[in-house]
């Protein structure tokens, strides 16, 4: 095979690819190298045109979101809001970060999207994920997604401790 621009732009790709994946690979499974490394087995095999053969992952080597621990706790100020145009934009039931809204959302400004938080004062182990963000005035504050507007006042204003995973 002759070696021409176009050809050598996939094997970049595709190298490019192989380590970003062993990478992801890595972090995903690092109490499990056997698994991490039959992995980048396959991802090779991948790139050489091999037969592909993946390990089966056992997934109680990944940690369960409860049994996180907190990377901190902070007292903050934490309110409730519904999928009503008056307390969001145009788009009611679309979240920030893209997603659809359901139970386990929070929005928060000083948080990045993604982010794991845990309220056990109230909710115990329940972990939220921050996919949504606030009006640009509230800076230390959450924001809980609910499903009714009725819930959301119920819940109203509370200062309480969370805990950032």
């Amino acid at each position: 095979m002759k070696l021409t621009q176009k050809n050598l732009r996939q094997i970049k790709r595709l190298t490019v690819t192989a380590i970003v994946m062993t990478l992801a690979v890595q972090w995903l499974i690092p109490q499990n190298s056997v698994a991490a490394a039959d992995v980048n087995h396959a991802i090779v095999n991948v790139i050489l045109d091999e037969p592909l053969s993946l390990p089966e992952i056992n997934p109680q080597i990944f940690p369960t979101s409860e049994s996180r621990e907190a990377r901190y706790k902070i007292r903050v100020t934490v309110s409730a809001y519904s999928s009503t145009v008056d307390q969001t934009d145009d788009t009611p039931f679309i979240t920030a970060s893209g997603e659809v809204v359901r139970d386990g959302i929070v929005a928060a400004n000083w948080l990045p999207l993604g982010a794991h938080i845990r309220i056990p004062e109230v909710y115990g182990d329940k972990v939220f994920v921050v996919e949504d963000r606030m009006n640009k005035r509230y800076s230390n504050r959450l924001d809980i997604w609910m499903p009714t507007r009725d819930d959301a006042k119920a819940w109203g204003l509370q200062y309480v401790t969370i805990e950032v995973l």
